[in-house]
C-alpha cells in the first residue's frame, strides 16, 4: 500500500468524524479532524492518534469556544464502525486540550442556564447565621495583567426568608506559575453590608471549584482546566480532556 493510499485512509476516517463532531455543535467557523492510521489497522480496531482543531465551536451548552486544539495519543476503537467510515471508540481516552476564550464567549457563556446552575446555593456566614447568594447578571472583564473583574448583581436570601439585592465588584489575579487564584479586591455596592469579607471568601471558593470541574462538556469530550493564561480580551486553559467518544452521524 502506497504512502498517498494510507493518506486517503486517514482522510477518509478524518472527514467522517469531521461529519459527526458537526452534528453536536450548534454553530462552527472551521472544524478538521486529523486521524493518524491505516485500513490495517483500523480493521484491527486501532488508531495511532486523533487531533482536532476548531474556531468559532458553539457547543450544546451554548458555551462558544474561539479556538480548540486536542490530541490524543492512540486509541482503540470499534473496527466494524470504522470500515464504514466513523470512529466509535471501545472505551472512554484522554488528551490533552488548548481552548481560547474571549471575553464575549466567556460573558456568553455565564449567562447561560448550563453555568449559572453551576453557580446556584452560593452559601456563606454572616455573623453566625447562613446565607445564600442568587446570581441575576454576570459579567466578565478582562483587562490584561493576569487580572479577572467580575460584575455581579445578586440576591441574598437570609433564614429568615428576608431578600435583598446585593451587587459586587471582584478583581482576582490568577498566578500561573503557581496554578492558583488570588483576590485582588473585593468590594459590594451599596457599601457598607458588612459581608463583604464572608461573600469574598466564599465566591473565590466557588471559583475554584467551578476552575476544577469539567465544565466544557459536548456530552461526548469533557474538559478539566489545568492551567490558566489571561491577557487582554482573552482567556487560555491548557486542559486536560476525558474524551468518552468521537461524534458521529
Amino acid at each position: 500500500m502506497t504512502h498517498d493510499d494510507l493518506r486517503l485512509d486517514e482522510q477518509a476516517l478524518s472527514k467522517a468524524a469531521e461529519i459527526g463532531l458537526s452534528t453536536q455543535l450548534n454553530e462552527a467557523d472551521k472544524i478538521d479532524i486529523d486521524v493518524k492510521t491505516d485500513l490495517f489497522k483500523a480493521v484491527q480496531g486501532q488508531v495511532d492518534s486523533i487531533a482536532i482543531a476548531g474556531q468559532g465551536l458553539v457547543m450544546q451548552k451554548d458555551i462558544r469556544v474561539q479556538e480548540i486544539d486536542l490530541h490524543t495519543d492512540s486509541i482503540d476503537i470499534n473496527p466494524l464502525s470504522a470500515l464504514f467510515g466513523q470512529i466509535e471508540l471501545n472505551q472512554p481516552v484522554d488528551a490533552t486540550a488548548r481552548l481560547v476564550l474571549t471575553e464575549q464567549d466567556i460573558n456568553r457563556a455565564l449567562n447561560s442556564d448550563y453555568i449559572r446552575s453551576k453557580l446556584q446555593n452560593l452559601e456563606f456566614n454572616v455573623e453566625g447565621k447562613t446565607a445564600v447568594i442568587e446570581p441575576r447578571d454576570l459579567e466578565l472583564h478582562l483587562p490584561g495583567r493576569s487580572k479577572i473583574v467580575f460584575h455581579a448583581k445578586t440576591l441574598l436570601h437570609d433564614e429568615i426568608g428576608k431578600t435583598k439585592s446585593i451587587g459586587f465588584t471582584a478583581t482576582i489575579l490568577v498566578k500561573t506559575s503557581e496554578q492558583s487564584l488570588l483576590m485582588e479586591s473585593f468590594n459590594c455596592t451599596p457599601p457598607g453590608q458588612g459581608i463583604s469579607l464572608e461573600l469574598a471568601i466564599a465566591f473565590l471558593q466557588k471559583i475554584k471549584e467551578l476552575v476544577n470541574l469539567p465544565y466544557l462538556d459536548l456530552d461526548t469530550i469533557a474538559f478539566r482546566v489545568k492551567d490558566v493564561d489571561v491577557k487582554k480580551g482573552s482567556l487560555t486553559l491548557h486542559t486536560e480532556a476525558h474524551v468518552r467518544q468521537i461524534p458521529s452521524t
